[in-house]
């Protein structure tokens, strides 16, 4: 059966979200290796105040380092995707997946990140559900200041941008239901690029491999496995739209039977579910689910 890894991004975040995953040898040795690198333990984070663990600083290297453990343990397994992708941060553990880059290179951008991203101020973000598509991409066209930063399924997205054209979008697209995000500033747009610019010099410090196999980018959801082409589309994510609905139909155009949605909670199902019924959706959070799939 052909089958897919997707990884979840920031919003999936839950206490406890290591779960059983300190117990396991390869638990205990990246949990450990992240806190040489971070300074702080994931666990002590994990397992402290939701207010702390949603701080984006925190959620996106705890996010990412659960991903990892969690596709260490599926591969100790002998499982190994077709085909591999992730929401936004989620991509940083795809690209680990597939072998582009080593954990500790990967953490070090993410930790990069999300301190730049932590520290932006500028714009807000909001999402719609239920809304006309191009109705939509009308309004978004007489308002240059708002982007479609995350294209989810055929009825969710996120826009983000200066936050007068932001709510003119908002006013202008009749939808059931509008909501202004809490978040510092507006990801994944253009107001992002001063961020994207001293993050770029920590990406060019990092080697890309050849992915082992092909990874489905945020910013052009084609399948690659040229390390340089992959980290040409990393550069871009910060500023580019999460361009997950297509994400989501490659999969049925490339012949893929099975999803995996490796981290914790079940958004990426929901969204994949709504774009392509199809598709067998299986969740893995935890050693214990990922023993029970070997079984």
């Amino acid at each position: 059966m052909k089958t897919a890894w997707v990884f979840p991004g920031q919003g999936s975040q839950a206490i406890a979200m290591d779960a059983d995953l300190a117990s396991t040898e390869q638990g205990k040795a990246k949990l450990a290796q992240a806190q040489e690198i971070l300074g702080w333990s994931i666990s002590e984070i994990c397992n402290g105040e939701l207010e702390q663990l949603s701080e984006t600083q925190y959620t996106q290297p705890c996010l990412y380092v659960v991903g990892c453990i969690l596709a260490d343990l599926l591969a100790a397994q002998g499982q190994q995707p077709d085909l591999v992708a992730g929401h936004s941060l989620g991509e940083y553990v795809a690209l680990y997946a597939a072998g582009v880059f080593a954990f500790e290179a990967g953490l070090k951008l993410v930790q990069q990140r999300a301190q730049l991203m932590a520290q932006a101020s500028e714009g807000m973000m909001a999402a719609l559900m239920g809304f006309d598509r191009e109705q939509l991409l009308a309004a978004l066209a007489q308002q240059p200041g708002a982007v479609l930063a995350n294209d989810n399924n055929p009825g969710q997205a996120v826009i983000s941008g200066e936050p007068e054209a932001v709510m003119a979008v908002m006013a202008a697209v009749k939808s059931k239901k509008a909501v202004p995000l809490k978040v510092s500033g507006a990801f994944h747009s253009p107001l992002m690029a001063g961020a994207a610019g001293q993050y770029q010099a920590v990406l060019e410090g990092i080697e890309f491999g050849e992915a082992q196999v092909p990874v489905l980018s945020n910013v052009e959801p084609e399948p690659s496995t040229d390390g340089a082409m992959l980290k040409a589309r990393l550069s871009q994510q910060m500023t580019g739209s999460v361009r997950w609905r297509e994400t989501s139909l490659k999969f049925a155009e490339l012949d893929v039977e099975q999803v995996i949605e490796v981290g914790p909670g079940k958004v990426l199902t929901g969204l994949i579910k709504r774009t392509c019924k199809d598709l067998k959706l299986v969740n893995l959070d935890s050693a214990e689910a990922i023993a029970t799939l070997a079984a």
